[in-house]
């Protein structure tokens, strides 16, 4: 086990605040557009709130996360679905429409903080603050970038629980996404513990998250 030292543990521990912070602002933006859409169930329930305790789920959002902080492994984590009711829908709002928005909410707001940490960290770099100060900024911003990067792409994944499911599913013929839904309702669970678990998560998301990543330095750069 890699050696838990006070500097380690403080960084761990802003890591895992932005986690916190961007977990809750994901469970808010499924929430909100829920309720957009003519649908307060989660609204009722104080799911629109930057306070993670509501959208607080003990495996995804605390043991996981201080598992991967204890072994040193990126950190990843899920908070409690957010419930909604497409039968309260407004009546100009298909299913379909609904169901998509209501789950894409999530990964676009986590794109949307991508672009707000990027914002910040360009403001940083070429603010002339004092060397500790820039250092210390740059490397939360730089965190909560690829966090959020990393939180948006793995949400997409088509595979329950996760956001990029319903969106397959929703997307398709009602048909063939009832099949596909039996498919991946049967075996989603298992093919997302064998990703976790045989690290092959890493192998599927590196590739996106690297090269979003070298954009937003290439922006950066041209500041």
């Amino acid at each position: 086990m890699p050696d838990f030292d006070a500097q380690r543990f403080a960084l761990g521990l802003t890591n895992y605040l932005v986690l916190l912070f961007s977990l809750s602002v994901h469970e808010s933006a499924h929430a909100w557009t829920a309720l957009k859409l003519g649908d307060d169930t989660a609204a009722s329930l104080g799911r629109i709130t930057l306070n993670p305790i509501p959208h607080i789920d003990l495996f995804g959002t605390i043991l996981l996360p201080l598992i991967a902080l204890i072994a040193g492994a990126p950190l990843l984590g899920w908070a409690k679905p957010t419930p909604y009711e497409p039968s309260r829908f407004r009546r100009d709002v298909s299913l379909r429409r609904g169901h998509i928005s209501v789950a894409a909410a999530g990964p676009v707001s986590n794109g949307m903080l991508v672009i707000l940490f990027t914002i910040a960290l360009a403001v940083v770099l070429n603010a002339g603050l004092p060397a500790d100060m820039s250092s210390g900024l740059k490397n939360i911003l730089s965190v909560a970038i690829i966090l959020n990067v990393t939180l948006a792409l793995f949400n997409m994944l088509p595979v329950p629980p996760l956001d990029g499911s319903h969106v397959v599913s929703w997307s398709l013929p009602r048909a063939i996404g009832e099949k596909f839904d039996e498919f991946a309702e049967s075996y989603g669970n298992i093919l997302l513990w064998i990703l976790f678990l045989t690290g092959a998560l890493s192998y599927v998301l590196a590739p996106p998250t690297n090269l979003i990543l070298h954009a937003i330095d290439g922006v950066l750069a041209r500041i």
